[in-house]
């Protein structure tokens, strides 16, 4: 093999490598997890709105849709974040602060989600849907990610783009606000309280080092913290009879909501006599069930 084969071979290899690393740097800015389930969040609103039979297709371009938005929004997130990052055990090897990616390609690669995600709503589903994509959007990466240093009123306000997913999916297939997509916000708009506070206790003295006051007390785990979040994750208990009222779920559907919204709430109530960490990462983990568990309850209810 001559000198210059060799270069050649040794230069394709570093050139793949190289490719490898920028891959996964991508999907790790995606945050694919979180962002898949909030893209089911918006198909499981879609297939709530459609009477008869699904289109696996129109599912599929939701689902799509909703993934790039959400992407483009936690790759904004990232981006602003990034000096803060840098200081989190939990978030220092991250694309950015790691250096696997630079500012301008982690901004091209958000303004491609961005727009690729919000034109496939618009075109394949109607102008409101994509109107809610932009909305949820530029909430999440510029008015919660800065107010998360600044009063724990931010995850008030971030619980809203994220409770947006599967209004959005509903929006998508009548085209309009009305009840039932506004019930299904509801749901995911409480849900996301006892789901992000449960991890910020957890992650309390390393979000501290950043700076972000992301649980209910500015002194932390205090009773009060615990008191909050144990009465946001009540608020989905009443909140089961709803959609029974206007006959988007029967009554097998809504007792099964009843008996998720009574286990969700059990570990809370636990956190708030206790001020343990153990059962905030109950709460945590029963966030991770309860959200599933209850679109199912109302997809076969």
């Amino acid at each position: 093999m001559s000198q210059k084969t060799i270069h050649t071979v040794d230069g394709l290899r570093g050139f793949i490598d190289i490719s490898k690393v920028k891959l996964r740097a991508l999907i790790d800015m995606l945050k694919l997890r979180l962002s898949l389930l909030v893209a089911l969040s918006s198909v499981f609103g879609y297939a709530m709105a459609v009477e008869g039979p699904h289109s696996w297709f129109m599912l599929s371009m939701i689902g799509i849709g909703g993934l790039m938005v959400t992407g483009a929004s936690n790759v904004l997130n990232q981006m602003i974040e990034r000096e803060y990052d840098a200081q989190m055990i939990r978030t220092h090897q991250r694309p950015l602060p790691s250096g696997r990616l630079n500012m301008m390609e982690a901004f091209l690669y958000a303004a491609f989600l961005a727009v690729g995600g919000i034109t496939i709503i618009g075109t394949f589903f109607n102008l409101p849907a994509a109107l809610l994509s932009i909305i949820g959007l530029l909430m999440y990466a510029f008015v919660y990610t800065p107010m998360k240093r600044v009063s724990p009123a931010s995850v008030f306000v971030g619980a809203i783009p994220g409770a947006l997913p599967p209004l959005i999916g509903w929006v998508a297939f009548t085209g309009q606000l009305d009840t039932g997509g506004l019930i299904l916000f509801a749901f995911q708009f409480f849900w996301q309280f006892p789901h992000f506070w449960a991890i910020a206790w957890m992650l309390d003295e390393d979000y501290q080092k950043a700076g972000f006051k992301m649980l209910p007390s500015v002194k932390g785990k205090t009773r009060f913290s615990a008191a909050i979040i144990l009465a946001y994750t009540l608020c989905l208990i009443p909140l089961a009879w709803f959609p029974f009222q206007i006959e988007l779920i029967n009554l097998w559907g809504t007792a099964a909501l009843l008996v998720f919204g009574v286990l969700f709430v059990l570990p809370a109530l636990l956190l708030y006599h206790t001020l343990d960490k153990k059962h905030a990462k109950r709460l945590m983990f029963g966030s991770f069930l309860y959200l599933p568990f209850i679109q199912l309850a109302f997809l076969l209810g």
